[in-house]
């Protein structure tokens, strides 16, 4: 008997940093990054960068409830984001690298806002889910490709061995 899957959609600066350390998690089925929350029909990179669409660039999870709760994955996005800082992660300014959760039913926003109420000073944004738009091939496991390219040795390395050093047990083996 397979279970229904589920799904997440997070904006917490770069998305090549949310893609690295969510494919890492057990429970997780696929890991897509894009761009969520925006005016324009199907944005493209430079578009979003350019602060034009009004679009985040965020990660859609799938992924099996029956071995990974949405509580679990929001407990991940919030270790490894800043969700105190408004429009910026590290280096990553602007609307498009804001903390934001894209709920996709009331059990999601419920549980979304319970967590960011124990964070002091959260500005992360919770908002009903809009079209969804997958980023170009060449985001797709973009740290797993690049490993070497300075802004994944030095902003996502860090994020994804944060994670595996506090939620070892949530590694994929």
């Amino acid at each position: 008997m397979t279970s229904a899957m589920a799904t997440a959609t997070l904006g917490g600066g770069c998305f090549w940093c949310l893609d690295a350390v969510f494919s890492r998690m057990k429970g997780v089925i696929s890991v897509t990054s894009g761009y969520c929350g925006g005016r324009t029909k199907n944005p493209d990179y430079e578009s979003v960068c350019g602060g034009e669409t009004g679009h985040a660039e965020v990660v859609r999870i799938e992924y099996d409830p029956a071995l990974l709760s949405y509580r679990e994955i929001l407990e991940v996005f919030f270790s490894i984001h800043d969700p105190t800082t408004l429009n910026r992660q590290g280096n990553d300014v602007g609307s498009q690298y804001r903390s934001v959760i894209f709920f996709h039913d009331a059990e999601q926003e419920k549980i979304a806002r319970e967590m960011k109420e124990k964070i002091e000073g959260a500005v992360t944004e919770i908002v009903s889910a809009t079209e969804f738009y997958p980023a170009e091939e060449w985001h797709r496991d973009y740290f797993e490709k690049n490993p070497f390219q300075p802004y994944c040795r030095y902003v996502v390395g860090p994020k994804v061995e944060k994670f595996a050093k506090k939620f070892a047990a949530k590694l994929k083996t």
